[in-house]
């Protein structure tokens, strides 16, 4: 086949729009509808309900949205990829046949498995491989947690081969989320894993779509610019033989498909330009974006280089137990208050070192002189954690309610007391590529292992930086929000703050000014961590790294923002000197 292949999203995260698929279905032609259900989170929810229930352990919306699309895409020939099969693609694949079955149709249905290592971790160590944490280097042995998942990001030519093999629906444990993209489209085309500049091409594309309508104007920066306020439509990727593609959405639905929804996506929690998987490393340094008609931009010249001979590997574990009282502070005196209600609490409490950890933050909203009561408020949040839930349990949460009539003026709780919940840590690492069996089950039972990528190719160079320096002349104090474009992430403990502006004269400006020192002074959550800073020039852009900002993941974080999805707008709200010939028409010269 020549022509591209129309790869549509469905799917941005496990509880995303369920009509998502039935419009992408219906919407336009597409070739290959997928969905990306998996985050780190998610593998410890799955988990939960897998514990709860042996035959659990895949996202179950997906089976809501299949039950209305599958006869459609089957007459269509549209074929379905979703990595919906989370902790138990097996149990999900038979789920599908027996929905199909009650249907009355007949898909050939293929699963993806050999991702799940949480039972080789012992066996892991003993031949030698360590599973250090990727950020903070101590080695799983060293450790006293025991994992409760652990799965290894595998690559898209597993997906290939069951497509290859007439598979209509293929569901997956733990692949990279690109990985839904790139498998499609290596079948398509017949890509081998040579191919490296075109995989490179396509992982692109997918890591462009896989959050769905937040490459069609959800969560975006410059939200002025979408003058189509209904719901984003959902995103669909044509790519080409050569591994490029154009980002379009199907007519008539929302949002917005621009250079700029695309270039903030692009940047979405990469870290370094140089975005490896399993299959590839696709440089984002490299390649081109363009407008290519109303809603569609191409990406093009994306190189590729030889990945690791690793896998990333995401495990999961139990970190104890944890419990939140938040206390509201009114009008006068705001610090003083929510020192006495600290002091008194941990007192009655028997001291903060009865707790394995403590967070205490106040977060103000309050104004001097405020004419309603809310705004004269701010907020004492109080996060007790510990081993032993009977101590962050309710003898946490009722004593902080022996404050109500003894404690400072005004005391009330955003939350009556509150039971303890159990909370999990992430532990980032990798293992070499070939001690995990990537497993193909076929729609004839049959079974087929896909070999690592071991091609080599040596790593392309950058688009060139621009030589022109920042435009010189006079300054103003105004919000770097008002020239450069931001969206934000998590990865694991770390925030991923992506960068961009509309010009080469705002890019110039941009990359003088973000450095780490800046940067920790901008933030100043950030001021004892270290800050990486990397440049992709191609799109006018910066990407932030800032590292442990977010502790132990998501799941552990006592942070406001536990996943810094505002924190990208946080930075862009900060005051900087910005020169006036970069000022839009309505701030310059007063």
């Amino acid at each position: 086949m020549t022509r591209p292949v129309l790869v549509g999203n469905c799917s941005g995260f496990y509880g995303d729009r369920l009509a998502a698929a039935r419009e992408m279905v219906d919407g336009g032609p597409i070739d290959v509808l997928t969905g990306d259900y998996l985050a780190e989170l998610t593998m410890l929810i799955l988990w939960k309900a897998k514990r709860k229930d042996p035959a659990a352990g895949y996202a179950r919306t997906f089976l809501a949205q299949l039950e209305e699309v599958l006869g459609t895409c089957l007459d269509r020939g549209v074929k379905i990829v979703a990595n919906a099969g989370g902790l138990n693609p097996p149990g999900l694949a038979a789920e599908v046949t027996a929905l199909a079955e009650r249907l009355g149709l007949h898909p050939r249905v293929a699963h993806v498995d050999g991702d799940d290592i949480v039972d080789r971790l012992d066996e892991l160590q003993a031949a030698g491989h360590d599973l250090a944490h990727l950020d903070t280097g101590r080695k799983l042995g060293e450790s006293a947690v025991r994992p409760v998942t652990a799965n290894a990001y595998l690559g898209g030519f597993g997906i290939a081969a069951a497509l290859d093999a007439g598979a209509d629906v293929v569901v997956t444990g733990r692949v990279t989320d690109a990985s839904l993209a790139v498998g499609p489209a290596a079948w398509w085309h017949g890509w081998t894993p040579g191919d490296l500049d075109a995989v490179a091409g396509a992982m692109a594309a997918g890591h462009v779509i896989e959050c769905g309508p937040q490459a069609t104007g959800g969560n975006y920066a410059f939200f002025d610019e979408v003058t189509d306020r209904r719901y984003p439509g959902f995103p669909v990727a044509e790519i080409a033989a050569d591994g490029s593609s154009v980002i379009t959405k199907h007519p008539g639905t929302g949002g917005l498909v621009s250079v700029g929804t695309v270039t903030a996506q692009l940047l979405y929690e990469i870290a370094e330009p140089a975005y490896a998987g399993p299959d590839a490393v696709a440089h984002f340094d490299t390649l081109a974006l363009e407008p290519d008609g109303e809603h569609r931009v191409r990406i093009s010249g994306t190189r590729g280089s030889a990945p690791p001979d690793t896998l990333k590997v995401a495990l999961n574990h139990e970190g104890g137990y944890r419990n939140t009282m938040t206390l509201v502070l009114t009008g006068l005196d705001i610090e003083a208050k929510a020192a006495w209600a600290e002091q008194e609490l941990f007192d009655l409490l028997g001291g903060r070192d009865r707790f394995a950890e403590v967070d205490v933050r106040l977060l103000r909203f309050d104004h001097p002189d405020a004419t309603a009561n809310e705004q004269a408020t701010a907020h004492l949040k109080i996060t007790v954690k510990d081993p032993d839930r009977s101590r962050v349990g309710r003898a946490f949460s009722n004593t902080t309610m022996e404050l109500a009539l003894g404690g400072y003026p005004g005391f009330h709780t955003t939350t009556p007391p509150s039971a303890e919940s159990a909370f999990g840590v992430y532990w980032p690492t990798v293992v070499p590529a070939a001690e995990v069996e990537h497993r193909v089950t076929l729609p004839d039972g049959t079974v087929t292992a896909i070999a690592p990528v071991t091609v080599t190719a040596e790593r392309p160079a950058p688009v060139p930086t621009p030589s022109a320096g920042p435009p010189d002349g006079p300054t103003r104090r105004v919000p770097l929000g008002v020239v450069a474009g931001a969206r934000s992430g998590d990865k694991g403990g770390n925030a991923n703050i992506g960068l961009w502006t509309r010009t080469d004269a705002e890019y110039a400006w941009l990359r003088s000014l973000v450095t780490p020192d800046r940067v920790r002074e901008l933030l100043p959550e950030a001021r004892d961590l270290a800050v990486h800073v990397h440049e992709l020039p191609n799109l006018r852009a910066v990407n932030v790294v800032v590292v442990g900002l977010l502790g132990e993941g998501v799941a552990s974080a006592t942070r406001p923002d536990p996943q810094a999805k505002g924190l990208g707008e946080f930075l862009r709200s900060r005051v900087v000197d910005v020169p006036e010939a970069l000022l839009p028409d309505h701030l310059e010269r007063r």
